[in-house]
């Protein structure tokens, strides 16, 4: 650029790669004015120093810095008030950067569990198979069961207790229950509502760890109401192939009311744990 003493604000722009509009707001919020304005036109103008602050101000919105935080940034300042609005900002960018990674998480796992189901429907997937569970942790709450079934997987005293806590949670709903037999059967009065944490909370209630374990497994398509008739299946399975059923048994919402009201679209795991008699 060659020297001289003032900018224009057109050379401003072109020299620094920054909009018009973008210098105006700057002077609003003053962090960048002009330092000389015309009188008979109003044109605005800049010396060295001014127009060398653009980057600086670049650097500190790249740095995630507001407008209204670099005011007393950009044109130095103590060490102490330095000190001090980069501690904030730190610690600032630390919880973003924690939502971020709860956010991701969870669209990732929700993503994954849309693929799970597509691959079901696609390939009409009905057989029962052995399947092994990896330890994880689940949060969860014991609740009332009347074969309701949206009612028991988007439960509001659940999802409040999550959010009072402050915890975030992934993956599908599981919901447990003590005797497949009774819930096979029509009598289950009671189940577990259980997800997994993101990360563990002061607050969690009954936390347990649910896994490690061998189960077979059967996809169940459609409708909850007749998702019963799957436990049949897994016990004529299981007699034909020399396994024990355990008296437990788990339904893992893949594709529910969460995810969309078109119940014919719906996917879930049911999970019973096995042993070789």
């Amino acid at each position: 650029m060659e020297e001289k003493k003032l900018y224009s604000i057109g050379e401003v722009s072109k020299s620094c790669n920054i909009s018009t509009k973008a210098l105006r707001f700057y002077d609003k919020m003053g962090i960048i004015s002009p330092d000389v304005i015309c009188k008979e036109n109003s044109y605005r103008y800049y010396n060295k120093e001014s127009l060398l602050t653009v980057p600086i101000v670049k650097y500190y919105k790249q740095m995630g810095f507001k407008l209204e935080e670099m005011q007393g940034l950009v044109e130095g300042n103590t060490y102490f008030y330095l000190e001090h609005n980069f501690r904030n900002k730190i610690d600032q960018l630390s919880q973003q950067e924690q939502q971020i990674h709860n956010s991701y998480i969870a669209v990732k796992d929700w993503y994954e569990l849309i693929q799970e189901a597509k691959m079901v429907l696609q390939n009409n997937v009905h057989d029962v198979s052995v399947k092994y569970i990896q330890p994880t942790t689940f949060c969860g709450m014991d609740q009332d069961f009347e074969y309701q079934y949206m009612e028991s997987i988007i439960n509001l005293e659940w999802t409040s207790h999550l959010e009072k806590a402050k915890n975030e949670i992934t993956g599908p709903v599981i919901l447990k229950f003590d005797s497949f037999e009774e819930k096979m059967t029509g009598r289950c009065k009671q189940t577990r509502i259980m997800q997994q944490a993101i990360y563990p909370c002061k607050g969690c209630k009954n936390r347990q760890v649910f896994g490690g374990i061998m189960v077979a497994s059967v996809y169940h398509i459609g409708k909850l109401e007749n998702i019963d008739e799957e436990y049949e299946k897994i016990l004529n399975w299981a007699s034909k192939k020399g396994y024990k059923c355990g008296k437990e048994s788990y339904e893992r919402y893949v594709v529910d009311y969460w995810t969309t009201r078109n119940a014919d679209e719906f996917v879930t795991e049911i999970m019973v744990p096995i042993n070789r008699e």
